[in-house]
Protein backbone atom coordinates (compact mmCIF):
# COMPACT_ATOMS: atom_id res chain seq x y z
CA UNK A 1 0.00 0.00 0.00
CA UNK A 2 1.19 3.16 -0.66
CA UNK A 3 1.93 5.68 1.86
CA UNK A 4 -0.38 8.92 2.03
CA UNK A 5 1.02 12.16 1.36
CA UNK A 6 0.66 15.00 3.74
CA UNK A 7 -1.70 16.72 1.63
CA UNK A 8 -4.37 13.66 1.96
CA UNK A 9 -4.06 13.32 5.59
CA UNK A 10 -4.32 17.25 6.10
CA UNK A 11 -7.36 16.94 3.81
CA UNK A 12 -9.53 13.77 5.16
CA UNK A 13 -8.38 15.35 8.67
CA UNK A 14 -10.47 18.80 7.63
CA UNK A 15 -13.44 16.37 6.20
CA UNK A 16 -13.85 14.60 9.22
CA UNK A 17 -13.66 17.39 11.58
CA UNK A 18 -16.36 19.02 9.14
CA UNK A 19 -17.93 15.96 9.09
CA UNK A 20 -18.39 15.38 13.09
CA UNK A 21 -19.54 19.58 13.45
CA UNK A 22 -21.96 18.79 10.72
CA UNK A 23 -23.51 16.13 12.37
CA UNK A 24 -23.99 17.92 15.52
CA UNK A 25 -21.36 15.75 17.59
CA UNK A 26 -20.21 18.52 19.17
CA UNK A 27 -23.56 19.64 21.22
CA UNK A 28 -24.34 19.07 24.35
CA UNK A 29 -27.37 16.73 22.82
CA UNK A 30 -27.56 14.85 19.58
CA UNK A 31 -30.04 13.73 16.99
CA UNK A 32 -32.88 15.70 18.01
CA UNK A 33 -33.26 14.66 21.97
CA UNK A 34 -31.99 15.43 25.19
CA UNK A 35 -29.42 12.44 25.00
CA UNK A 36 -25.59 12.33 24.10
CA UNK A 37 -24.15 11.20 21.90
CA UNK A 38 -22.70 8.40 23.86
CA UNK A 39 -26.25 8.04 25.14
CA UNK A 40 -27.31 7.98 21.60
CA UNK A 41 -25.00 5.63 20.12
CA UNK A 42 -25.97 3.41 23.17
CA UNK A 43 -29.37 3.39 22.59
CA UNK A 44 -28.58 2.34 19.12
CA UNK A 45 -26.68 -0.65 19.70
CA UNK A 46 -29.09 -1.99 22.96
CA UNK A 47 -31.75 -1.97 19.92
CA UNK A 48 -29.90 -3.35 17.04
CA UNK A 49 -27.90 -6.08 19.19
CA UNK A 50 -30.56 -8.15 21.46
CA UNK A 51 -29.31 -9.55 24.48
CA UNK A 52 -26.55 -7.56 24.52
CA UNK A 53 -24.47 -6.83 28.23
CA UNK A 54 -22.87 -4.30 29.81
CA UNK A 55 -19.40 -5.29 29.04
CA UNK A 56 -20.36 -6.30 25.42
CA UNK A 57 -21.40 -2.78 24.95
CA UNK A 58 -18.03 -1.55 26.16
CA UNK A 59 -16.17 -3.43 23.25
CA UNK A 60 -19.18 -1.78 20.63
CA UNK A 61 -18.77 1.46 22.00
CA UNK A 62 -14.82 1.66 22.82
CA UNK A 63 -15.57 3.17 26.21
CA UNK A 64 -13.97 2.52 29.85
CA UNK A 65 -16.10 0.04 31.71
CA UNK A 66 -17.08 2.91 34.41
CA UNK A 67 -17.94 4.72 31.94
CA UNK A 68 -20.53 2.52 30.08
CA UNK A 69 -21.58 1.13 34.15
CA UNK A 70 -22.42 5.25 34.57
CA UNK A 71 -24.54 5.33 31.51
CA UNK A 72 -26.22 2.23 31.67
CA UNK A 73 -27.48 3.39 35.28
CA UNK A 74 -28.61 7.21 33.67
CA UNK A 75 -30.68 5.41 30.82
CA UNK A 76 -32.36 3.07 33.65
CA UNK A 77 -33.04 5.67 35.27
CA UNK A 78 -34.75 7.88 32.65
CA UNK A 79 -36.43 4.53 31.82
CA UNK A 80 -35.56 3.86 28.47
CA UNK A 81 -33.69 0.48 29.20
CA UNK A 82 -33.94 -2.26 31.71
CA UNK A 83 -31.34 -4.63 32.81
CA UNK A 84 -32.66 -8.88 33.26
CA UNK A 85 -30.51 -11.58 34.12
CA UNK A 86 -28.83 -13.22 31.96
CA UNK A 87 -29.85 -16.97 31.15
CA UNK A 88 -26.61 -17.99 29.81
CA UNK A 89 -23.92 -15.87 32.36
CA UNK A 90 -25.12 -15.26 35.98
CA UNK A 91 -22.36 -12.85 36.29
CA UNK A 92 -24.17 -10.80 33.14
CA UNK A 93 -27.41 -8.68 32.60
CA UNK A 94 -28.74 -8.68 29.33
CA UNK A 95 -29.98 -5.00 28.48
CA UNK A 96 -32.79 -4.20 26.24
CA UNK A 97 -34.91 -0.74 25.48
CA UNK A 98 -38.41 -0.19 26.57
CA UNK A 99 -41.42 1.20 25.35
CA UNK A 100 -39.97 4.47 25.98
CA UNK A 101 -36.84 3.40 25.10
CA UNK A 102 -38.13 2.18 21.55
CA UNK A 103 -39.72 5.35 20.89
CA UNK A 104 -36.65 7.58 21.63
CA UNK A 105 -34.83 5.46 19.05
CA UNK A 106 -37.67 5.81 16.32
CA UNK A 107 -37.05 9.67 16.81
CA UNK A 108 -33.13 8.87 16.75
CA UNK A 109 -33.95 6.87 13.34
CA UNK A 110 -36.56 9.30 11.80
CA UNK A 111 -33.82 12.40 12.80
CA UNK A 112 -30.85 10.58 11.10
CA UNK A 113 -31.89 9.03 8.11
CA UNK A 114 -33.70 12.50 7.47
CA UNK A 115 -30.51 14.33 7.78
CA UNK A 116 -28.74 11.46 5.69
CA UNK A 117 -31.19 11.88 2.60
CA UNK A 118 -31.39 15.66 2.40
CA UNK A 119 -27.40 15.38 2.06
CA UNK A 120 -27.44 12.68 -0.44
CA UNK A 121 -30.18 14.57 -2.43
CA UNK A 122 -27.76 16.99 -3.27
CA UNK A 123 -25.88 14.29 -5.05
CA UNK A 124 -26.20 12.21 -8.27
CA UNK A 125 -26.31 8.12 -7.63
CA UNK A 126 -22.57 7.89 -8.79
CA UNK A 127 -21.41 10.27 -5.73
CA UNK A 128 -24.20 8.38 -3.92
CA UNK A 129 -22.59 5.53 -3.64
CA UNK A 130 -19.16 6.60 -3.76
CA UNK A 131 -20.13 8.27 -0.40
CA UNK A 132 -21.38 4.84 0.70
CA UNK A 133 -17.84 2.85 0.20
CA UNK A 134 -15.68 5.81 1.39
CA UNK A 135 -17.15 5.61 4.69
CA UNK A 136 -16.95 2.19 5.07
CA UNK A 137 -13.55 1.49 3.83
CA UNK A 138 -12.17 4.65 5.96
CA UNK A 139 -14.61 2.88 8.93
CA UNK A 140 -13.21 -0.64 8.49
CA UNK A 141 -9.53 0.68 8.20
CA UNK A 142 -9.86 2.79 11.20
CA UNK A 143 -11.55 -0.35 12.78
CA UNK A 144 -8.43 -2.37 11.52
CA UNK A 145 -5.78 0.07 13.01
CA UNK A 146 -7.33 0.17 17.01
CA UNK A 147 -5.34 1.28 19.39
CA UNK A 148 -3.63 -1.22 22.25
CA UNK A 149 -5.43 0.08 24.98
CA UNK A 150 -9.01 -1.11 23.00
CA UNK A 151 -9.80 -4.53 25.08
CA UNK A 152 -7.22 -7.13 23.60
CA UNK A 153 -10.22 -9.01 22.39
CA UNK A 154 -10.82 -7.29 19.44
CA UNK A 155 -7.04 -7.98 18.45
CA UNK A 156 -6.88 -10.91 17.28
CA UNK A 157 -6.67 -12.05 14.19
CA UNK A 158 -10.47 -13.04 12.08
CA UNK A 159 -10.23 -15.73 10.43
CA UNK A 160 -12.86 -17.50 8.01
CA UNK A 161 -13.37 -21.52 7.84
CA UNK A 162 -15.28 -24.12 5.85
CA UNK A 163 -16.89 -26.93 7.05
CA UNK A 164 -18.21 -28.63 10.15
CA UNK A 165 -15.84 -28.12 13.34
CA UNK A 166 -16.91 -30.11 16.57
CA UNK A 167 -18.74 -27.69 18.42
CA UNK A 168 -20.20 -25.68 15.58
CA UNK A 169 -24.03 -26.70 16.45
CA UNK A 170 -23.00 -25.71 20.24
CA UNK A 171 -21.66 -22.76 19.19
CA UNK A 172 -24.00 -21.48 16.53
CA UNK A 173 -27.41 -22.06 18.52
CA UNK A 174 -25.48 -20.10 21.36
CA UNK A 175 -25.05 -17.24 19.54
CA UNK A 176 -28.76 -17.28 18.50
CA UNK A 177 -30.96 -18.46 20.79
CA UNK A 178 -30.32 -16.20 23.47
CA UNK A 179 -30.75 -12.08 20.99
CA UNK A 180 -33.58 -13.84 19.26
CA UNK A 181 -35.39 -14.87 22.67
CA UNK A 182 -34.22 -11.79 24.37
CA UNK A 183 -36.61 -9.96 21.38
CA UNK A 184 -39.17 -12.27 20.77
CA UNK A 185 -39.45 -14.65 23.62
CA UNK A 186 -39.76 -17.61 21.25
CA UNK A 187 -38.53 -19.82 24.17
CA UNK A 188 -37.36 -23.04 24.55
CA UNK A 189 -39.05 -24.55 20.99
CA UNK A 190 -37.05 -22.18 18.91
CA UNK A 191 -33.75 -23.02 20.54
CA UNK A 192 -34.73 -26.58 19.69
CA UNK A 193 -35.97 -25.45 16.58
CA UNK A 194 -32.02 -24.31 15.42
CA UNK A 195 -30.57 -27.31 17.21
CA UNK A 196 -32.35 -30.24 15.05
CA UNK A 197 -32.43 -28.15 12.11
CA UNK A 198 -28.83 -27.65 11.65
CA UNK A 199 -27.58 -30.88 13.20
CA UNK A 200 -30.08 -32.27 10.32
CA UNK A 201 -28.07 -30.17 7.67
CA UNK A 202 -24.80 -31.07 9.23
CA UNK A 203 -24.95 -34.51 8.31
CA UNK A 204 -25.45 -32.84 4.57
CA UNK A 205 -22.72 -31.14 4.03
CA UNK A 206 -20.52 -33.87 2.26
CA UNK A 207 -22.87 -32.82 -0.48
CA UNK A 208 -21.66 -30.20 -2.75
CA UNK A 209 -24.20 -27.64 -2.94
CA UNK A 210 -23.83 -27.49 1.16
CA UNK A 211 -21.26 -25.57 3.02
CA UNK A 212 -20.76 -23.91 6.33
CA UNK A 213 -18.59 -20.87 7.71
CA UNK A 214 -17.14 -19.83 10.81
CA UNK A 215 -15.44 -16.91 11.91
CA UNK A 216 -12.94 -17.37 14.66
CA UNK A 217 -10.73 -15.86 16.77
CA UNK A 218 -8.25 -17.38 18.84
CA UNK A 219 -9.61 -20.49 18.40
CA UNK A 220 -13.54 -18.87 19.19
CA UNK A 221 -16.37 -19.26 16.92
CA UNK A 222 -17.71 -15.43 16.68
CA UNK A 223 -19.72 -16.07 13.68
CA UNK A 224 -21.38 -18.36 10.98
CA UNK A 225 -23.82 -18.93 7.85
CA UNK A 226 -24.56 -21.67 6.17
CA UNK A 227 -25.79 -22.35 2.18
CA UNK A 228 -28.46 -24.82 2.13
CA UNK A 229 -28.21 -26.03 -1.52
CA UNK A 230 -30.78 -29.00 -0.99
CA UNK A 231 -33.94 -27.22 0.43
CA UNK A 232 -35.15 -25.19 -1.61
CA UNK A 233 -34.97 -27.05 -5.17
CA UNK A 234 -32.37 -27.29 -7.94
CA UNK A 235 -30.68 -23.90 -8.63
CA UNK A 236 -32.20 -22.25 -5.39
CA UNK A 237 -29.65 -21.97 -2.44
CA UNK A 238 -31.15 -21.14 0.89
CA UNK A 239 -28.97 -18.67 3.25
CA UNK A 240 -29.45 -19.93 7.07
CA UNK A 241 -28.33 -19.05 10.24
CA UNK A 242 -26.65 -16.01 10.00
CA UNK A 243 -25.39 -14.86 13.17
CA UNK A 244 -21.90 -12.55 14.62
CA UNK A 245 -21.49 -12.48 18.32
CA UNK A 246 -22.39 -8.50 19.07
CA UNK A 247 -18.87 -7.91 20.73
CA UNK A 248 -17.27 -7.74 17.39
CA UNK A 249 -20.07 -6.07 15.21
CA UNK A 250 -18.35 -3.43 13.29
CA UNK A 251 -15.82 -5.26 12.72
CA UNK A 252 -16.40 -6.53 9.17
CA UNK A 253 -16.86 -10.26 10.10
CA UNK A 254 -20.36 -10.19 9.11
CA UNK A 255 -19.55 -9.06 5.79
CA UNK A 256 -16.66 -11.04 5.36
CA UNK A 257 -19.10 -14.15 5.93
CA UNK A 258 -21.82 -12.85 3.42
CA UNK A 259 -18.92 -12.22 0.76
CA UNK A 260 -17.80 -15.74 1.06
CA UNK A 261 -21.28 -17.17 1.03
CA UNK A 262 -22.47 -15.33 -2.25
CA UNK A 263 -19.20 -16.00 -3.79
CA UNK A 264 -19.80 -19.69 -3.14
CA UNK A 265 -23.46 -19.38 -4.35
CA UNK A 266 -21.82 -18.12 -7.71
CA UNK A 267 -19.37 -20.13 -8.32
CA UNK A 268 -22.09 -22.87 -7.61
CA UNK A 269 -24.36 -21.15 -10.77
CA UNK A 270 -27.06 -20.98 -8.05
CA UNK A 271 -30.20 -18.35 -10.08
CA UNK A 272 -30.99 -17.25 -6.64
CA UNK A 273 -30.41 -17.18 -3.07
CA UNK A 274 -33.57 -16.69 -0.91
CA UNK A 275 -33.46 -16.41 2.79
CA UNK A 276 -35.95 -15.46 5.52
CA UNK A 277 -35.38 -13.03 8.67
CA UNK A 278 -37.91 -11.37 11.34
CA UNK A 279 -38.58 -8.07 10.73
CA UNK A 280 -36.72 -5.63 13.54
CA UNK A 281 -33.91 -7.28 12.85
CA UNK A 282 -32.22 -4.46 11.01
CA UNK A 283 -28.36 -4.72 11.62
CA UNK A 284 -28.72 -7.90 9.54
CA UNK A 285 -31.16 -6.30 7.09
CA UNK A 286 -28.90 -3.35 6.56
CA UNK A 287 -25.85 -6.10 5.40
CA UNK A 288 -28.35 -8.45 3.31
CA UNK A 289 -29.18 -5.00 1.12
CA UNK A 290 -25.63 -4.10 0.65
CA UNK A 291 -24.96 -7.47 -0.61
CA UNK A 292 -27.65 -7.69 -3.64
CA UNK A 293 -31.00 -9.14 -1.48
CA UNK A 294 -34.11 -7.22 -2.20
CA UNK A 295 -37.46 -8.08 -0.30
CA UNK A 296 -39.44 -10.28 -1.85
CA UNK A 297 -42.35 -10.76 0.84
CA UNK A 298 -43.24 -9.88 3.74
CA UNK A 299 -46.32 -11.88 5.83
CA UNK A 300 -47.42 -12.70 9.25
CA UNK A 301 -46.37 -15.96 10.91
CA UNK A 302 -46.43 -17.97 14.01
CA UNK A 303 -44.18 -20.94 13.00
CA UNK A 304 -42.00 -20.41 16.00
CA UNK A 305 -44.87 -20.42 18.87
CA UNK A 306 -45.54 -16.35 18.40
CA UNK A 307 -47.18 -14.51 15.87
CA UNK A 308 -44.16 -12.11 14.29
CA UNK A 309 -43.72 -10.31 11.03
CA UNK A 310 -41.75 -12.51 8.35
CA UNK A 311 -39.40 -11.15 5.52
CA UNK A 312 -38.24 -12.98 2.19
CA UNK A 313 -35.12 -11.77 0.90
CA UNK A 314 -33.65 -12.93 -2.83
CA UNK A 315 -30.63 -12.36 -4.55
CA UNK A 316 -30.15 -12.75 -8.12
CA UNK A 317 -27.17 -14.34 -9.57
CA UNK A 318 -25.44 -11.20 -10.44
CA UNK A 319 -25.53 -12.02 -14.61
CA UNK A 320 -29.30 -12.60 -13.97
CA UNK A 321 -30.14 -9.37 -12.66
CA UNK A 322 -32.14 -7.25 -14.80
CA UNK A 323 -28.92 -3.99 -14.61
CA UNK A 324 -26.73 -6.61 -15.49
CA UNK A 325 -29.03 -7.67 -18.38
Amino acid sequence: MPAPNIALVSGIRAASRQLVRELGFLNKTVAGTGFSASAVHALIEIGATQGINSRQLSDVLHLEKSTVSRLVKSLEERGSIRETASDTDARAKNLSLTDRGRATLGRINDFAESQVCEALERLDSVAQQRVLRGLQDYSDALGNSAPASRPARHRGEVTIQTGYVSGIIGAVVGLMAPRIDQQYHFGAAFEARIAADLAEFSSRLDASPNQIWRAEVTGQIVGSVSIDGQDLGSGLAHLRWFVVDPVFSGKGIGQALLAETLAFCDRQGFRETHLWTLKGLDAARYLYERHGFDLAEEYQGDQWGGNVTELKFVRSLPEARPNNA
